[in-house]
């Protein structure tokens, strides 16, 4: 069937023809001459065997079939130019980036260190946005994402960075009134604060203390630990939050750490790139660079526990 594929050249402007119904109009947008559209058309229909266009005064019209044809090539036309776009992006050596980074990651750790990696690579352009996917990544969307999760994802590579070791803090005040209730493990006093991606994080903490069930008296979820951590400072209950995002407010005293040193969770951030874009250079250099600021991240996560 390979004499029944048409030439490229050719279904451009046959698509072009078809949508303007013009060789004078399709001649000018392909910067072609009027000649050469008509050749191409003529050649098409042969190549085909069937006749796509009635000649009229005017222009053209689209026989019934011409009509079917344009609709089937017009997508895979577009699917050619995508997949030919995609690959001279993914060949041509890139100086910037596009990543995906949920804010409260952005401002409590990377931003304060990402100064450090712009006076290491000024060559290399990095943007951030907040818009995180759920799937997996494609070369059009992004060239990687900081997520929350297990670590897998389909037709991904992830680099576990931190976050897997949580700790259960509420305000001073709320400690204050609730000390006995803390001290007896009796949680129906208060709420339980909790991550929606988290629902778990109690349960666990229940299995590490090796203590009966938690029962409490509400919890309540937030689809943000900025929002989370917030409502704990205000004395709305018992908040579980990694412990690299709460490092500030402990420091200024706005929160207080309860109940244990910590555990892990089986949850954690990692960097998440589309396993397509792991030999690019810059994409390649930061992700050095992001493993080796997580390294020293984790490093000082089990000195604080060993203190």
């Amino acid at each position: 069937m390979r004499h029944r594929i048409p030439s490229t050249t050719a279904l451009r402007v046959f698509e072009v023809a078809a949508r303007q119904l013009s060789c004078t109009v399709a001649a000018s947008e392909l910067c072609m001459t009027q000649g050469a559209v008509s050749k191409q058309l003529r050649a098409l229909e042969e190549a085909v065997e069937v006749p796509l266009f009635i000649r009229v005064n005017r222009g053209l019209v689209l026989t019934d079939l011409g009509h079917w044809y344009l609709q089937r090539i017009t997508p895979l036309l577009a699917s050619l130019a995508e997949a030919s776009e995609q690959l001279a992006l993914m060949h041509a050596p890139r100086t910037s980036l596009t990543l995906r980074m949920p804010h409260i990651l952005g401002d409590r750790w990377l931003l304060p260190r990402f100064a450090a990696f712009q006076q290491a690579h000024p060559d290399i352009d990095v943007q951030f946005t907040n818009q995180i996917s759920g799937g997996g990544i494609s070369p059009s969307q992004a060239d990687g994402e900081f997520r929350f999760g297990g670590g897998s994802w389909p037709g991904c590579e992830a680099d576990y960075l931190f976050g897997r070791d949580m700790v259960a803090v509420m305000s001073p005040t709320l400690r204050l009134r609730c000390a006995a209730a803390l001290e007896r493990r009796e949680f129906d006093s208060f709420a339980l604060l909790e991550h929606f991606e988290v629902p778990h994080a109690w349960t666990e903490l229940q299995q590490a203390l090796g203590q009966p069930a938690i029962r409490p008296g509400r919890t309540i979820r937030y689809e943000f630990y900025s929002t989370l951590l917030k409502a704990a400072t205000m004395d709305m209950g018992l908040a579980l939050v990694p412990r690299v995002l709460v490092e500030e407010e402990l420091a200024r005293g706005d929160l207080v750490q309860v109940l244990t040193g910590g555990w892990q969770s089986r949850l954690g951030y990692y960097f998440v790139l589309a396993g397509a874009r792991r030999h690019e250079p810059a994409l390649g250099t930061f992700r050095h660079w992001l493993r080796e600021q997580a390294t020293q991240t984790l490093s000082a996560g089990q000195a604080h526990r060993a203190a």
